[in-house]
């Protein structure tokens, strides 16, 4: 594959990231995600390494690939079979990284029912329960003073909104609505970017996308690898 190829398929998919955070932004409720802007959004790879990432939260980002790459063992530990149009919740800090506010929506990308990839985002939620309004209190002397702990988990399941967890979780917050939107939003935005990178797979085939992302992975990895060797011989 040429570089001009590889370039121009890697920028695509960096700005399909991009995009997932206008849709999450412009569908959101509370002013922390509308406002603050304090969401990330992210594509990995099936094995939960980061290929692209919009220009939002450094420490969302930092921790995006980690958390990705744990919810993947969790589901595989406890026997859990991600669909093609599931999205995984998770918030618990020692999975995902950050703190409980920051909750993570994941959802697979299949192509010819394989797992190709992931969409993932990350968006501090107004409250998620705990000893203080806003679920930030300097006092707490464990993490379950600090709210709702949700571990990897099936937020749509097929398709289709698992009902009976959304409900646990607005029940354990103070702010349903914002809850129930900011989490509608990140789910659209979880679609949208699975139906863009399908759409550059339609566009430049799927051997070639995959070989672009492979490509960047790998030329990032020899940069920052040069960049540390020429640090190391100042």
């Amino acid at each position: 594959m040429d570089a001009i190829t590889v370039e121009v398929i890697r920028n695509s998919t960096s700005y399909i990231a991009e995009e997932m955070g206008i849709i999450l932004r412009n569908t959101s409720y509370s002013p922390n995600i509308k406002d603050r802007l304090d969401f990330s959004c992210a594509i990995l790879s099936s094995n939960g390494e980061l290929i692209a990432q919009a220009e939002h939260i450094p420490v969302h980002l930092g921790s995006m690939a980690i958390g990705v790459k744990n919810v993947i063992d969790y589901l595989k530990k406890e026997g859990i079979e991600i669909e093609k149009d599931d999205v995984i919740i998770v918030n618990d800090p020692y999975i995902a990284g950050t703190h409980l506010n920051d909750i993570t929506l994941l959802k697979p990308i299949f192509y010819n029912d394989e797992i190709i990839g992931y969409v993932a985002n990350k968006a501090h939620h107004v409250d998620v329960g705990g000893c203080a309004p806003g679920s930030i209190c300097s006092d707490v002397k464990e993490l379950y003073h600090e709210g709702l702990i949700i571990p990897p988990s099936k937020l749509v399941e097929n398709g289709k909104l698992n009902k009976e967890l959304l409900n646990l979780i607005t029940s354990n917050v103070r702010v349903q609505k914002s809850t129930i939107g900011d989490l509608k939003a990140q789910i659209a935005s979880l679609n949208i970017g699975v139906e863009r990178i399908l759409k550059l797979i339609e566009k430049y085939s799927y051997k070639e996308v995959l070989e672009a992302w492979k490509k960047s992975l790998d030329y990032s990895e020899a940069y920052l690898k040069s960049k540390i060797k020429d640090i190391c011989c100042v």
